[in-house]
């Protein structure tokens, strides 16, 4: 089954408008068959899906929650710079940052949110090696920032 397929039946498009730069730089960038994925927070039709800090105005939920909204809005700039998400052929690193309470030691339970979305499209070539770090802060008090590294087809 194609990815933007499966990412369809659990109500992810895949297609609707990506969030607006909030800088100088560009969404990903290929390097011969590496794609480098830049930072990307929970947008949802274009728009910030979800603030707060996890520990205080987010439960662990609502941060797993989030981190695959990030997995979509990062797969949406994927798509965008290779046409196909179906040319993916491995994910190799994920960072996932976490802006949580201090004394909050569940980042990686958050984060497994974008995780286990990417397993569940891509199965064991989803699997990755992963960074799940908690931040005091980050850009417009998104809960959660992802970037990542993929293999993708020449």
């Amino acid at each position: 089954m194609k990815i933007e397929q499966k990412l369809k039946e659990l109500g992810f498009d895949v297609d609707e408008p990506g969030a607006p730069a909030a800088g100088n730089y560009v969404g990903a960038v290929q390097v011969g068959n590496l794609l480098f994925v830049s930072g990307h927070g929970p947008h949802s039709g274009g728009q910030i899906a979800v603030r707060g800090r996890v520990g205080a105005d987010l439960t662990l939920e609502q941060g797993y929650d989030a981190a695959r909204l990030v997995a979509v809005a990062c797969l949406r700039s994927v798509k965008r710079a290779i046409g196909d998400l179906d040319k993916v052929k491995r994910v190799v690193k994920v960072l996932g940052m976490v802006m949580c309470v201090e004394g909050f030691t569940d980042t990686p339970k958050v984060i497994n949110g974008f995780s286990d979305l990417l397993v569940e499209l891509y199965g064991e070539n989803g699997r990755h090696a992963r960074s799940a770090v908690g931040m005091q802060q980050l850009p417009n008090t998104i809960p959660v920032e992802v970037e990542m590294i993929l293999e993708v087809e020449a």
